[in-house]
């Protein structure tokens, strides 16, 4: 797997439709791409029908481009956060629908499964972001780019910013491949830099009640509180830390997978002191809030996140790097 170099979604991913050039390649054949993604779950905001409006506004802006006289079909489905039923949907889409790459993918359980499945058909995965595992034990550099972040980038991002020596951490993990690689990406990051990792509670995932996971993380009387989970997750362990009073006794909330819109979802008050890390914003630049502001237009749900930008420019770039070596072959696009 290549992990793509850039740290944020701004500047030039975002602007590739302002500078690239407009002379078409010849059309290769008709491109498939398939939205794999969680449509009613606990990442439906991060990503679902976002991540659907994001792969066609790349689709659009590339046709207006450099796929010029290509045919770029693009199809949908919701994986429910199962690797089984992503896997099934994902090996009927290769064998019978044609489907050239996958899209999104939000869930680590779901990566991990679809990783081998791209393998043994060469296809094609882009991962906006997603578990660490994928650039490093389970890399597949022929059939996959993982492109905006990793749990790794997340975590490190936040916790090198105010880990200092003899600090103490706490996690709340969700209990799958996401939450432990984010565990163990931030505990390694932890003890790096001379803090202190105290301990975790693995929660079931999705979760709804947080109120004895938050007790055993005030019990702990740990610096910071870390969420090693996401989306509707991370948005009721917030409240529930909230509720508890956590920041008013001292401790600090740490959302390694928490979003602008989670904060707008929460509300500022609840919210109040915890940190993030975001691998895109929305209102960075010029740049980012023209885009943003096109694809809240057109997705009527709201800024875009990290996981849609990063579908917007790893689907764009996949279909500039089809457009110029003219073919489908997945190792002579990715490569």
């Amino acid at each position: 797997m290549k992990r793509n170099a850039i740290p944020a979604l701004i500047g030039a991913l975002l602007t590739v439709g302002a500078h690239c050039a407009v002379q078409a390649a010849e059309p290769v054949k008709t491109l498939r791409l398939g939205v794999l993604t969680d449509m009613s779950g606990p990442y439906s905001s991060l990503a679902g029908r976002g991540s659907v409006v994001a792969a066609q506004m790349a689709i659009d802006d590339c046709l207006a481009r450099e796929c010029r006289g290509m045919k770029i079909d693009l199809i949908a489905a919701d994986h429910q956060n199962k690797a089984d039923l992503a896997s099934s949907k994902a090996r009927e889409w290769f064998d019978t629908q044609h489907v050239d790459a996958l899209v999104d993918l939000v869930n680590a359980s779901v990566q991990l499964a679809i990783q081998k499945l791209v393998v043994e058909k060469d296809k094609v995965a882009l991962y906006p972001g997603g578990t660490s595992r994928l650039t490093n034990e389970d890399c597949a550099p022929g059939n996959s780019v993982q492109w905006l972040w990793d749990t790794y980038a997340q975590v490190a991002a936040v916790t090198r910013a105010i880990n200092k020596p003899g600090t103490s951490w706490y996690y709340l993990t969700a209990d799958y491949a996401f939450g432990k690689a984010l565990e163990s990406d931030g505990r390694a990051i932890i003890e790096a830099g001379g803090g202190k990792f105290l301990g975790s509670n693995r929660h079931p995932f999705p979760n709804a009640d947080f109120s004895s996971a938050i007790l055993q993380a005030q019990s702990s009387k740990a610096n910071y509180i870390g969420l090693a989970n996401a989306g509707a997750d991370t948005i009721n362990a917030i409240k529930a830390a909230s509720e508890f009073g956590v920041t008013k006794r001292g401790q600090k909330v740490v959302g390694f997978i928490l979003s602008a819109q989670d904060v707008h979802s929460i509300g500022l008050q609840t919210a109040q002191g915890a940190v993030l890390a975001e691998s895109f914003y929305w209102d960075y630049d010029d740049q980012t809030r023209a885009w943003s502001s096109r694809y809240e237009s057109l997705s009527k749900l709201g800024k875009p996140s990290m996981i849609h930008a990063g579908v917007y420019s790893s689907v764009y770039h996949y279909l500039k790097a089809a457009a110029a070596s003219k073919t489908t072959q997945a190792r002579d696009v990715i490569q």
